[in-house]
């Protein structure tokens, strides 16, 4: 019954996921807590399994249609390992109740995002290139070999630890991060941002799954249901990305953050009063 409740939201989980590149996890966590009825550490680790089957079956659309930067993606998922192993400690210690709190700030924070503007402000015009290099034909391959810029290194150093920490912590994907982390910093085009994000949240994901005690720690009677109504979302969201502008997909999206975001905060700050 509760698998039944929770199914159907993890469309909206995959379809976000799909057209946008991330921000899917920040659905997932509440959805399995007050539908499908999981603790909130259980939650956040059903979520890692669900955002990484839906990555996966995400990137392989995006792949297909040329999108998916593997060099990139794979370095900035693995410069995420150590944030994440230590964000997974840190979900073991801390109060069920503090991390929902915690995590609609983090809701909060992706939606003010979001609604500010910030992924209209992005060149998406450009060819993928690290500032100051000019064209690149990889968009990663010269900052593999050697740094435009202390800057520019160190930027994606702390994002991606960032992305992995907030994996690890709270069962999320990091997409609301590592796209704009793309755009900005290595100059993608948004549609080669999106797709490589995914490749990036699965990484994160699966790293984040195997420090929590790999499948062993997954309520599969949730997880296989809800997994598969993700997937189908995923489908139907990586060819939504191609017809709608990823603009108006984020305004609507941000709306509903606010309000998942103010149910969950209200829920969790009432049982730790």
């Amino acid at each position: 019954m509760r698998a039944l409740l929770a199914s159907p939201l993890g469309f909206a989980v995959g379809f976000t996921l799909g057209a946008l590149g991330g921000g899917g996890s920040l659905l997932a966590v509440p959805t399995l807590v007050y539908a499908g009825g999981q603790s909130a550490t259980d939650a956040t680790t059903t979520s890692l399994l669900v955002v990484a089957g839906a990555s996966v079956f995400g990137l392989v659309g995006h792949w297909r249609s040329g999108r998916v930067r593997v060099l990139p993606g794979i370095i900035f998922g693995l410069v995420g390992i150590g944030g994440s192993v230590a964000g997974t400690a840190l979900n073991r210690r801390l109060d069920e109740n503090a991390l929902l709190v915690g995590f609609s700030v983090l809701i909060l924070v992706v939606a003010w995002r979001m609604s500010a503007g910030v992924m209209k402000s992005m060149r998406v015009d450009e060819p993928a290139f690290v500032v100051g290099m000019g064209p690149s034909t990889d968009g990663f391959t010269k900052f593999a070999g050697m740094p435009a810029s202390f800057r520019q290194t160190f930027a994606i150093l702390a994002v991606g630890s960032a992305v992995g920490f907030l994996t690890g912590l709270f069962g999320v994907g990091g997409g609301f991060i590592i796209v704009p982390a793309l755009t900005l910093v290595l100059r993608f085009k948004m549609p080669e941002a999106v797709g490589t994000s995914l490749l990036v949240i699965t990484v994160n994901t699966l790293v984040a799954l195997t420090a929590r005690g790999g499948p062993g720690a997954v309520e599969w009677s949730i997880a296989v249901p809800f997994t598969i109504a993700a997937l189908v979302g995923v489908g139907v969201g990586v060819r939504t990305a191609d017809r709608l502008p990823a603009s108006l997909l984020m305004r609507y999206f941000a709306i509903l953050l606010v309000g998942v975001a103010l149910f969950t905060g209200t829920q969790g700050a009432l049982k730790l009063i």
